[in-house]
């Protein structure tokens, strides 16, 4: 191709929000593969800088902040929009659920508003399997959500915004729900969410993994090489617009049988300590048939050999230390006893 041929390409510039974090780390990365101009938006407080793709331009800053937020669709003038930042600890969303609204609803809200004054072409969200709640397995996308946490009720309400937003406005979206995602940049330092961090951290530290319960909850999980490709090409895909996606693995596992694989890959006997059952759904796996078809996907990663992975990625940055979460607790009572030490600010 010629330079003046080149010069007329259009630049695709999108807007990655929790792109320093696990999954948007890798989503740049994609998109930056296809050619996309890549804006990163992200506070770091569940993320990390160095996860950043040196060729993504990097903004320090909340999806809450209004003014910020104006300021950089006007100056970039995005095409897509690929929101992935979120608080994303279910259990713990039931005692910080103000905090957990305003950063996983209203701050999704901002981008919404913005999105549609700048009509860009597509919204895409990352929703939660935490939509559908109890419901019946493998959950599938024809189900009625009957979200059971805070959080798993932020998400919902996101997506039926989403859904109006495109009915009055015509804001085109594709909404994909995850699940027990891990693999590398994992946050293995967050002590509130990804089992398998958690798991794997403990292990490398001489801890024992904690299991709330009797470890009988099953969940699927998946790794992060079969999400993120699949996030970033769908703006390539006409057919995804305006659709909802579960997205990740099929066969579930009970907590006890991921602590024992996890165990025996890293060569140690399994120490498990029981804590008493918190307040959780107890078995969440989904159906990803629609997902499989739209996208063809003929492999994924097996967990096995996926634990392998990170557990070798995990033995590089070494065992990190718990980080404590530096914003108030708003309800105290029925709180998990374990949680206590590793909180700030108790009411």
């Amino acid at each position: 191709m010629d330079i003046k041929n080149r010069s007329q390409i259009k630049t695709v510039r999108s807007l990655i929000t929790g792109g320093a974090g696990f999954i948007g780390s890798h989503v740049v990365d994609k998109l930056i593969d296809l050619d996309h101009d890549v804006v990163v938006l992200d506070d770091l407080s569940g993320g990390f800088e160095n996860n950043i793709n040196k060729k993504a331009n990097f903004i320090k800053g909340s999806v809450t902040d209004t003014v910020l937020l104006d300021k950089i669709f006007k100056q970039y003038q995005f095409d897509y929009v690929f929101h992935l930042a979120a608080y994303a600890a279910e259990g713990l969303s039931h005692f910080i659920r103000h905090f957990n609204y305003e950063n996983n609803l209203i701050g999704s809200i901002n981008l919404i508003n913005l999105s549609v004054k700048h009509k860009i072409k597509r919204f895409i969200f990352t929703s939660s399997i935490a939509v559908y709640g109890s419901n019946q397995t493998p959950m599938v996308e024809t189900l009625t959500p009957r979200p059971e946490d805070p959080y798993g009720i932020s998400k919902y309400a996101v997506e039926l915004d989403l859904r109006a937003a495109h009915e009055l406005f015509g804001l085109n979206y594709t909404i994909f729900r995850p699940h027990n995602v891990y693999g590398e940049r994992q946050n293995l330092s967050d002590p509130f969410r990804n089992v398998l961090g958690i798991f794997i951290n403990n292990t490398m530290k001489g801890l024992p993994m904690t299991v709330f319960g009797n470890g009988k909850q099953t969940r699927a999980f998946t790794h992060v090489n079969d999400v993120a490709p699949y996030i970033a090409k769908s703006v390539d895909m006409p057919d995804t617009k305006n659709q909802v996606y579960n997205i990740g693995s099929d066969k579930p596992y009970t907590i006890l049988e991921l602590a024992q694989i996890i165990s025996s890959i890293m060569g140690k006997p399994p120490n498990i300590r029981h804590l008493p059952a918190r307040n959780e759904v107890v078995h969440a796996y989904a159906d990803h048939s629609k997902f499989k078809k739209a996208f063809n996907v003929k492999h994924t990663v097996d967990l096995v050999e996926g634990i392998k992975q990170m557990v070798d990625w995990s033995k590089k940055i070494g065992p990190q230390e718990p980080t404590k979460f530096d914003h108030p607790i708003e309800i105290s009572r029925n709180l998990p006893p374990s949680w206590k030490s590793l909180l700030q600010n108790e009411e």
